[in-house]
């Protein structure tokens, strides 16, 4: 899938107001608040449109990653910033469809913390919204990862974003995860937080 959208057609959608495309980052350690500083840090982005922001996480399952949460409250992330990246002209049911399509891309099975991350994904959300990529520091340190394997110890190799255990589908069609822990071994494992009583819904998979 390529841009939605040519320069001049989102030149006039600015123009004219349009739905702001806004990256919502989230830390992932204390240690940002260092590594920040120097351009660096480990990140959890999820893009917001519409009253809604969507995220990729992953489990063992071979079906979507895609999941829906209320905007800046990402359980088991701390909120940094939030990031305009600019604006489209998609209804909501339209953006929801064209999230549809997308999260068949993004199976959570396939969530690699260095190669197929939630910043890779938030990235080709907007790349193909609004044709221009999330800011690059955001997702840096999974790209000098990528060059130099070496650069991370090894248990950074994991998903930062884990393991859903179970999951349920809502009468609507749509599907939500619960967290089923048997041990610390499980809790080291989760993908979200069940602390923080945030609803997070999976995004239900078009059929291509």
């Amino acid at each position: 899938m390529g841009s939605l959208f040519s320069s001049s057609s989102r030149s006039s959608v600015e123009a004219l107001g349009g739905t702001p495309v806004v990256l919502n980052v989230y830390d992932l350690t204390p240690l940002n608040n260092y590594m920040y500083w120097f351009g660096l840090g480990i990140f959890h982005s999820g893009i917001e449109i519409h009253g809604l922001e969507y995220g990729f996480g992953a489990h063992d399952f071979p079906v979507t990653g895609v999941f829906e949460v209320e905007p800046k409250n990402c359980p088991g992330f701390v909120y940094r910033r939030s990031i305009t990246l600019g604006c489209i002209s998609l209804s909501p049911s339209e953006t929801h469809t064209f999230m549809e399509q997308l999260a068949s891309d993004y199976h959570g099975d396939t969530y690699h913390l260095i190669s197929k991350n939630c910043n890779h994904f938030t990235n080709d959300v907007s790349s193909k919204l609004i044709g221009k990529p999330i800011p690059g520091w955001v997702n840096r340190l999974a790209r000098l990862g990528a060059m130099c394997n070496c650069l991370l110890p090894e248990s950074l190799q994991l998903p930062a974003v884990k393991q859903i255990h179970d999951y349920h589908a809502f009468s609507d069609g749509s599907e939500s995860f619960s967290i089923i822990t048997a041990d610390e071994t499980d809790q080291d494992r989760c993908l979200l937080s069940s602390s923080s009583g945030a609803e997070v819904t999976f995004v239900k998979e078009s059929l291509k």
